[in-house]
């Protein structure tokens, strides 16, 4: 494993900016919140990794120039808005909500999915592989054609990763810029959710949702090659930690939150123990004399080593007031913006408290600084 160990990149930030998306539906307007509070502060990011609706909000920021972003991440979440035809929020708080809701279900969202009549056909009914879902995906192909440019997302700058689960294999695949073209089919692949919608095919190969493998892709960093030393700022959706549940209201939403956190703690947690073991391997190897290092055998036990150090501020979305296990497909104009606000505020906190400036341990390879959600934000 190869490493490049500067010690400082731009605004004398602590390597690399990464930011690493994960997937979560209507939730992923907390995410352009997130990005919104980097790009007023100056901060672009040189890799985007995303996951599903993570990787549409991956695409936006990679597919445009710096300039042109926000308008782009705007225009696309105010496409997704479902405006009831009456606004019954004074009388009714949740009335509005659950016309959204409904509205979703049962016509889709102009610009991202319409619903696919030939899925209530019945079981066994021969869809074909590409058409077997309860929704179709068209309307998003349409939309980032649109609003992606895929010229700019292929000149790398910044770095686009996405994450896809082959169908046939259950392997998770990372589709990235720097190794091959990406198109739109790359992107809609990583947020092909079944059952709601068909796979992607991709060089005659079926892709679904990257979420059902891996729904925070942080792990693509950790694994990359060359290491580089890295600020990531990993924006997750999903709550990894929650109340027992006692309704099956509150089962169904539980379980989605403990399925989609992807175990992110005991990665990171993994992820820091084998990083200080490659510190102390670079350690010992400093004990050793030339003559020892020069050995063939202790190159290649010194190959295993690792200089590099990667800060990882974790950003946890809020529980909003009354939600329930259909917040991911919450495309009501308020259930967006209040996100959205949330991923700004959140980030504006952290950019103000750059936890990653200070000293540490030099053995620590990965340092987590937490950034947790306050409690649930009320509704409007």
């Amino acid at each position: 494993m190869q490493e490049t160990a500067e010690r400082s990149g731009p605004n004398g930030l602590p390597g690399q900016v990464v930011l690493v998306l994960q997937g979560g539906g209507a939730l992923g307007s907390y995410q352009a919140g997130v990005y919104q509070a980097l790009h007023e502060a100056g901060i672009e990011p040189d890799w985007v990794i995303g996951t599903s609706i993570g990787a549409i909000n991956a695409s936006l920021i990679a597919g445009n120039a710096p300039g042109e972003r926000m308008a782009r991440l705007r225009e696309f979440w105010r496409r997704m808005q479902q405006n009831p035809v009456w606004n019954w929020s004074t009388a009714f708080p949740d009335f509005n909500d659950k016309l959204a809701y409904w509205s979703t279900v049962t016509r889709g969202v102009p610009g991202f999915f319409r619903p696919n009549p030939l899925a209530h056909a019945g079981e066994t009914y021969p869809l074909g592989a590409d058409r077997a879902g309860y929704y179709l995906t068209d309307p998003l192909e349409a939309t980032l054609g649109e609003l992606v440019d895929f010229s700019l997302v292929n000149r790398c700058k910044p770095r686009l990763t996405v994450g896809a689960a082959h169908v046939r294999s259950s392997q998770m695949r990372y589709f990235d810029s720097r190794d091959g073209e990406l198109t739109v089919k790359h992107v809609m692949a990583s947020g092909a959710l079944p059952p709601a919608f068909p796979a992607v095919r991709i060089d005659g190969e079926l892709y679904w949702d990257g979420g059902i493998l891996s729904n925070t892709p942080t792990e693509a960093v950790f694994d990359d090659n060359p290491r580089r030393n890295s600020l990531i700022f990993s924006v997750h959706l999903w709550n990894p930690a929650g109340a027992e549940p006692v309704t099956m209201a509150d089962v169904l939403n539980r379980q989605k939150d403990v399925q989609y956190s992807s175990r992110i703690a005991s990665q990171i947690a993994r992820q820091q123990q084998a990083h200080r073991l490659r510190h102390v391997i670079n350690q010992l190897a400093t004990r050793l004399s030339d003559g020892e290092r020069a050995d063939p055998a202790v190159k290649e036990l010194m190959s295993y080593g690792c200089a590099t150090q990667m800060h990882v501020v974790r950003l946890l979305a809020p529980q909003l007031d009354r939600e329930n296990h259909t917040k991911d497909i919450d495309f009501s104009r308020s259930g967006i913006m209040r996100r959205w606000e949330a991923g700004y505020a959140h980030t504006v906190s952290v950019l103000e408290r750059k936890p990653w400036v200070g000293h540490f341990d030099p053995l620590a390879g990965v340092i987590l600084h937490e950034h947790m959600a306050d409690m649930p934000v009320a509704a409007e």
